[in-house]
């Protein structure tokens, strides 16, 4: 019965954990003004974020060239407007952006 307490108490810690992270990323996203452009799971003036995580599904190289284009820009990817570089955004946020994004 007690073994039985401790799986369920630390399953409930890893649970909350994760979700307090979810919470976080979101958080950071809205900080850096993601969200005036991007919905998880709608398309607005930027495609949502849900699409970009499956169009790059098992890129080893997403994180980095994601990060890179957070934090100078890019476009032509999703159509024609350009995504601005968002210069107050570190290389760390970026990939804890991108990682969360790609999680999703």
């Amino acid at each position: 019965m007690l073994r039985k307490k401790l799986v369920i108490a630390l399953f409930s810690f890893f649970v909350l954990s994760a979700s307090q992270q979810v919470l976080a990323d979101e958080a950071l996203a809205k900080s850096k003004n993601c969200l005036a452009c991007h919905m998880v799971a709608m398309k607005i003036v930027g495609p949502a974020f849900k699409d970009v995580a499956a169009k790059y599904k098992g890129d080893s190289g997403a994180v980095a060239a994601l990060a890179a284009k957070v934090i100078k820009g890019g476009g032509g990817v999703w159509g024609d407007i350009p995504m601005p570089p968002n210069v107050t955004t570190s290389q760390a946020e970026a990939e804890t952006l991108v990682k969360w994004i790609l999680s999703l």
